[in-house]
């Protein structure tokens, strides 16, 4: 089964978090957004669940973000497979 990577941004981020992290990043944190650690707020993670699973809760969690983003602030971008290939 091929899983589908998504990560969480913000719909003003210029930068692809798969392929320029640290700019995405700097970028994310520069304007007080803590995107990332809004996500582990957010995600049910443990060291006791296998990888599969705790990926499962990230993408969980973002699509939680998403569901409850009032301010229509935060994104769901998907990584570009064809550039990994």
């Amino acid at each position: 089964m091929k899983q589908i990577l998504a990560m969480l941004t913000t719909t003003d981020n210029p930068y692809d978090p798969f392929t320029n992290y640290a700019e995405w990043l700097a970028y994310d944190e520069g304007r007080g957004y803590y995107t990332n650690n809004y996500l582990a707020r957010v995600a049910f993670t443990s060291n006791e669940l296998s990888e599969v699973d705790q990926n499962l809760a990230i993408q969980d969690a973002i699509d939680e973000i998403i569901e409850r983003n009032l301010l229509g602030l935060y994104i769901k971008t998907y990584q570009d497979e064809s550039k990994t290939n």
